[in-house]
């Protein structure tokens, strides 16, 4: 986990430009760089450096001796660099898994390059033989990206938002700033002046798909075409473990967030039981947050006895969570009223982990919810069908919601995320099976994750069967809910006659409840005139409702009351 920072064509001095990139400086706490391009004296990059793997040369921008020409700033992990290097004979300069990307495009193109890489990530890729610029990001977005380009070909990319919105130029006073879409490569054109055109922006994997880089990986090809229920569930257990395996690559402590749930307390599972077969000489560290006596603490203390890990809980009151909002949504970038709710109690913990331990790489299980249907409106949807379609929606936008929250929560402290659940051949392979396979069943959500791993042993029973518990509303108990906290605390904020006339300063989003118009004015007062990045606030679907609570919802009060 890095921040990078790069500008093409910029008509203002660079050393004045370069104070945004310290916007991001948060991301990379280890190491700082600056560096301009051979030739094109208004073209920089910048780079905040998180040191996770190769510890010695692993600063960027990366350019190695074989290829002279080429500059690379990235973010992210590839899993599958020695397996590429085995299957190509790619011979390395260094031992930072990033400079596959290098290599891979010299042999094959941006497209093979993008293609090939199992891992998330977000590039700048700089050319200058050829005179091109490309930019990419992962399927899922996982790691995120945001550029500006204006009508004269002034090109700046970064990592978070933040780190491009005061970028001077002769121009435009205030030049479009949009998030990079995942899962798609764009080629541009870098002219003599150092300024840029797009040439094409390219789509380079479907989630559906299996990945074109599952030919190199380490999985034994699966049964396929077959559905048998105890040759799928064996296909789950096997590409999970798997995906939990390939991220154990780092150079640091590693830690898992853990809230007691089915999706975390399964990745916790697999990731201590892959560490004690890899001899790795340290306890996994757990981390839950809530507040007294909350279902997530009481249930990840089991989950945590059961595993035995080195538990740590996090205990915060109503008052540290709401002086928290305003510089949680500063982290973010969004006014998404679930994701800014559920972002405070994962931004505490991870603010914890970076005080109080040595655990640097935090696994976490996001990307569960969407791909196995486990939100509880799932049980409303009209047929098995359409719920399969609402996941594949879910997954295409995760990058604006809860993947955006894990990154920037824990990227907030200088941790790096790590999301077994979005590994692209699990999801390719979980979107493949029946959609009658994969709906809830017997009023439980996820069933058939849950029933894959029943005779596993990994998890006490009692929390591989929990219920879905929203995480802004687990860490809090059922009597007084981090949600009625919020709406108490914010009923006193925002006046009523404020609320009424929200549309017409807000034309767009326009906030409906008064803890929406509260997250709103803290996003305008930092991100002013940004709303777009936000295409739409998350909701439910299938139910009548005013807000994404799962408190809200019928079904969540019936299990609750019971």
């Amino acid at each position: 986990m890095c921040g990078i920072w790069a500008l093409f064509g910029s008509d203002e001095c660079l050393s004045v430009q370069c104070l945004s990139a310290m916007k991001i400086a948060h991301r990379g706490p280890d190491a700082f760089r600056f560096e301009n391009v051979n030739g094109f004296t208004n073209c920089c990059f910048g780079f905040h450096r998180l040191a996770v793997v190769d510890q010695l040369y692993g600063m960027q921008p990366i350019r190695v001796k074989k290829f002279p020409y080429l500059w690379l700033c990235y973010n992210g992990e590839i899993y599958n660099f020695k397996q590429l290097q085995k299957q190509f004979g790619f011979e390395y300069q260094t031992l930072v898994d990033g400079e596959v990307i290098l290599h891979l495009y010299n042999r094959g193109g941006i497209e093979q390059t993008a293609s090939m890489l199992d891992g998330v990530f977000a590039f700048i890729l700089l050319d200058t033989a050829n005179r091109k610029v490309f930019l990419a990001r992962d399927t899922y977005g996982v790691r995120p990206l945001f550029k500006v380009l204006t009508d004269d070909g002034f090109l700046g990319v970064c990592s978070e938002a933040k780190g491009l919105i005061n970028l001077k130029h002769s121009t435009s006073l205030c030049p479009k700033v949009e998030p990079f879409l995942p899962g798609h490569y764009e080629v541009l054109d870098l002219k003599p002046s150092g300024k840029v055109a797009s040439v094409e922006l390219v789509k380079f994997h479907s989630y559906k798909d299996d990945p074109l880089h599952a030919s190199c990986d380490t999985v034994e090809t699966l049964p396929s075409g077959s559905f048998d229920l105890e040759t799928v569930k064996s296909n789950i257990r096997i590409l999970f473990e798997n995906a939990v395996r390939k991220r154990l690559m780092a150079h640091r402590r590693i830690g898992c967030l853990l809230s007691g749930g089915l999706d975390s307390s399964l990745v916790a599972a697999v990731l201590l039981k892959l560490m004690k077969e890899i001899n790795i000489n340290y306890p996994l560290q757990t981390f839950a947050i809530g507040m007294e006596n909350s279902p997530d603490l009481l249930a990840a203390r089991k989950v945590a006895a059961h595993i035995g890990s080195e538990h740590h809980e996090v205990i915060f009151n109503s008052e540290e969570g709401i002086q928290a909002i305003e510089e949680v949504i500063f982290s973010l970038e969004t006014y998404d009223i679930t994701t800014v709710r559920a972002s405070i109690g994962m931004y505490l913990v991870s603010k914890y982990i970076r005080k109080k331990t040595d655990s640097v790489v935090i696994f976490s299980g996001e990307g569960s919810d969407e791909l196995t249907q486990g939100y509880i409106y799932f049980h409303k949807a009209p047929s098995p069908e359409e719920a399969a379609e609402e996941s594949e929606r879910l997954l295409k936008e995760l990058y604006l919601f809860d993947v955006l929250r894990a990154d920037r929560t824990t990227a907030a402290h200088g941790l790096e995320l790590r999301v077994p659940f979005l590994d692209h051949r699990f999801t390719s392979y979980y979107l493949s099976l029946p959609a009658e396979l994969r709906i809830p069943k017997n009023g439980i959500e996820k069933y058939l994750l849950r029933q894959s791993f029943e005779d596993s042993n990994l998890l006490p029973k009692e929390i591989l069967w929990r219920p879905k518990e929203a995480f802004s509303d687990g860490i809090a108990s059922i009597k007084k809910s981090w949600f009625s906290i919020l709406q108490d605390y914010i009923d006193q904020q925002v006046d009523d006659l404020l609320l009424e006339k929200a549309a017409e300063k807000y034309p767009f989003n326009p906030p409906k409840t008064k803890e929406s118009y509260y997250y709103r004015q803290i996003f305008e007062k930092h991100y002013s005139g940004q709303s777009n990045w936000l295409p739409h606030y998350w909701m439910p679907r299938w139910v009548k409702a005013t807000d994404p609570s799962a408190r809200t919802l019928k079904h969540y009060k019936s299990a609750t009351q019971e």
